[in-house]
């Protein structure tokens, strides 16, 4: 691409003009607050995908492509796994934070110590219950044999990490809760590091196949678990009170923390019934639709990255002003942070319309994939901006802790909008009808939860029921 090509899609006055305006903004306490919270977890939301990359970079030198789908099933399994228990995370940064601005200090120690007890009971049975899920996961697959069997040694080896990542879970939520995001940040980034290393070791010194790349997980989930106990103790363990566990064992909020869990699992299962669907019925157009519809779906993926860190500090700020009963810094807050997503919406959005057609040649160099991908590609460009309010008012309601209604928007969403809109428009419109009903249900996402957050902002939301 020449100069001249970049000045058409570059408007350089119009960039000076947003950064001196960023600027004067940055000035105001609470943005800063904003991107101190949401830079570093977009950091850590990049590093993580970061480390399978790695993974799958060394089975890639292994000179079989049999290791490579061995890592991508058994990743596939546990991605599943710890996705439909995300709910330890967004739980724990929503009740923390409530404790948190209203200054209760022993109620902060005791979400914790439900959260990791909660934690701790879930990891147990999934190591008692490794051989049927394993069992049940390989009989939904159906790879070749002998990729199953690799896939199936992973497994059994990085099923060990559940108790490490699903305490992590809850320390991240917890850290977030309490306005640092630093901590969370720099765990996730060594835990990647270390995971590559202790996997290239295993893999090319100890002459381990895909049990090192799992070996290396369960290494680095147990190291950062360490790192996160020993931050909590440094950082805090002196400034709260002691907790006591007859307290943790109090049926009320142990209940109420549970019904809250409850609701955000119910809405993630809805998310991951919609991403399932999309991804099976690419599959039933062909393997080339399958292709470019996965490398399109990057676009969505590498936004989330940003939108998500925004969320985070919604979910942050949201329950501190909640929990403080500062009604109008609350309000505040909210428009800023829409302040922000609205910038980083119209910046994805530029950049998928102006250099957008050669985003996919940067992840592959199959030409009939990128061919098949190119009357999709608008698609994409639509992404951001319909989708940034349901990223943002994800974080304010979880920081509301109003998971009844993220639950009632995921299904009406899922069940009354995307599912009817595909199989209405998909006669007609083949493949564009999975991308329109995608849109469709990202859209009805942002707009229920805009008419629902006068509720949810007014403290009825913060209810767990």
């Amino acid at each position: 691409m020449s100069w001249f090509q970049v000045q058409r899609y570059v408007n350089l006055p119009m960039i000076c003009t947003l950064l001196r305006f960023l600027y004067f903004r940055l000035m105001n306490s609470l943005h800063r607050d904003i991107l101190k919270l949401s830079i570093p977890n977009v950091l850590s939301n990049i590093a993580v995908p970061l480390a399978g990359m790695i993974d799958v970079a060394i089975m890639g030198h292994l000179g079989s492509g049999l290791y490579i789908g061995a890592i991508a099933l058994g990743a596939m399994i546990f991605n599943f796994l710890y996705w439909g228990l995300g709910f330890l995370r967004m739980g724990t940064t929503g009740l923390t934070a409530q404790a948190y601005g209203a200054g209760e200090g022993k109620e902060m120690g005791l979400v914790l110590a439900r959260g990791l007890l909660i934690a701790a009971t879930g990891s147990v049975l999934l190591l008692i219950l490794q051989h049927p899920i394993g069992q049940l996961a390989f009989g939904l697959i159906h790879g070749e044999p002998a990729v199953e069997q690799q896939a199936a040694v992973y497994f059994s080896v990085r099923i060990w990490a559940a108790p490490a990542t699903l305490m992590l879970y809850v320390f991240y939520g917890w850290f977030i809760g309490m306005q640092n995001s630093v901590i969370p940040a720099v765990i996730a980034v060594l835990a990647s590091v270390v995971n590559a290393v202790t996997s290239y070791l295993l893999v090319f010194y100890t002459g381990m196949k895909a049990d090192g790349v799992a070996l290396g997980t369960v290494i680095s989930q147990y190291t950062a678990l360490l790192l996160a106990a020993t931050c909590w103790y440094v950082r805090y363990h002196r400034k709260l009170p002691p907790v006591r566990w007859k307290q943790v064992l109090e049926l009320t909020p142990l209940g109420r923390m549970m019904q809250l869990n409850g609701n955000i699992f119910i809405r993630t299962l809805c998310l991951m019934a919609v991403m399932t669907f999309f991804t099976s019925r690419s599959a039933v157009y062909g393997t080339g639709v399958l292709a470019a519809n996965t490398l399109l779906f990057q676009f969505f993926v590498f936004f989330s990255y940003f939108a998500d860190g925004f969320a985070y500090a919604g979910e942050a700020l949201t329950g501190r002003f909640i929990g403080r009963g500062d009604r109008a810094e609350l309000l505040r807050s909210v428009r800023a942070l829409f302040l922000w997503g609205g910038i980083i919406a119209v910046l994805f959005t530029s950049g998928y319309l102006g250099f957008g057609s050669y985003l996919p040649a940067i992840l592959t160099n199959d030409s009939e994939t990128n061919a098949i991908a190119r009357p999709y590609l608008f698609w994409t460009v639509l992404i951001p901006a319909v989708s940034f309010a349901a990223f943002l008012w994800d974080g304010i309601y979880i920081g509301a802790t109003a998971g009844r209604q993220m639950r009632n928007v995921m299904l009406a969403a899922s069940a009354g909008v995307f599912f009817p809109a595909y199989f209405l428009l998909a006669p007609a419109m083949g493949n564009h009808a999975l991308w329109l009903a995608m849109l469709l249900f990202l859209a009805t996402r942002s707009l229920m939860m805009t008419l629902l957050s006068g509720k949810v902002l007014r403290g009825q939301g913060t209810v767990v029921s």
